[in-house]
């Protein structure tokens, strides 16, 4: 097994992010897998770029399916998380994770936590 790194880019508060990590422990729980280190990064490392630069659409996209909402505490951050395993279960574990932030798939639909994966 290797370590390998899952990326979330997400505009969310301190609540959403919990939801998030808690999906991602969710799926690694059910597989040969460990989550070895987790990280919440605000400027993305080596390049010194602020996560509100990378991830601004997130915040658009906020605006666009929430009129008139506040968007409160939330701001883009990029969620690292590492695992213990193999490739063929770090792609199954992202693609869980996927799926259970967006179970609408790409029909038109809100998102709780607006995100992106790299």
């Amino acid at each position: 097994m290797r370590t390998r790194t899952l990326r979330f880019g997400l505009y969310a508060d301190e609540q959403g992010l919990a939801r998030v990590e808690g999906l991602v422990a969710d799926a690694v729980g059910s597989r040969s897998a460990r989550i070895t280190g987790e990280s919440v990064l605000r400027t993305l490392p080596g390049s010194g770029m602020p996560t509100a630069e990378m991830y601004d659409h997130l915040a658009e996209q906020w605006d666009i399916e929430h009129p008139g909402e506040s968007r409160g505490a939330r701001e883009p951050v990029e969620l690292q998380v590492d695992l213990a395993c193999s490739l063929r279960t770090w792609r199954e574990i992202r693609a869980t994770v996927i799926r259970t932030l967006c179970p609408e798939g790409t029909a038109p639909h809100t998102c709780r936590v607006p995100w992106m994966a790299r």
